[in-house]
């Protein structure tokens, strides 16, 4: 049996990995990073965690869903005590990507790397249509 799925694909990795995979009225979002458009990468967490959400909404859009869309996600960190140094930061981007409070189910993982040496955080999610 096949499933009906609708994909996009952007981005350096396209060949490889799908930004966005649509199932029915389910969306699963691969992890995006805070690498701007132009490719470059701000060395804080707080300011990769606002280009990671940017990115976020970009492949939601692509589907005709944004932020309120999103039922759960999960950060990808490759040092917890960074993200608890600058909580305020990285929470506050959050925030400001939800429009407020997020009511949303979430995970915070450490891992030893990401894809690229520079990244601290990867953000991945499912939305619901």
């Amino acid at each position: 049996m096949t499933i009906d799925r609708k994909t996009y694909r952007s981005g350096p990795y396209k060949d490889f990995i799908a930004q966005g995979v649509q199932v029915g009225n389910v969306l699963y979002l691969s992890g995006q990073v805070g690498v701007d458009r132009d490719g470059s990468t701000p060395t804080g967490i707080a300011e990769q965690t606002k280009i990671a959400y940017k990115n976020m909404q970009d492949v939601l859009s692509k589907f005709g869903a944004d932020m309120g869309n999103i039922v759960d996600e999960t950060f990808f960190v490759t040092d917890m005590s960074e993200v608890f140094d600058n909580l305020e930061g990285v929470y506050g981007a959050r925030e400001a990507a939800y429009g407020g409070k997020p009511e949303v189910s979430q995970t915070v993982v450490q891992v030893v790397a990401l894809v690229q040496p520079e990244l601290k955080i990867e953000i991945k999610c499912v939305a619901h249509f």
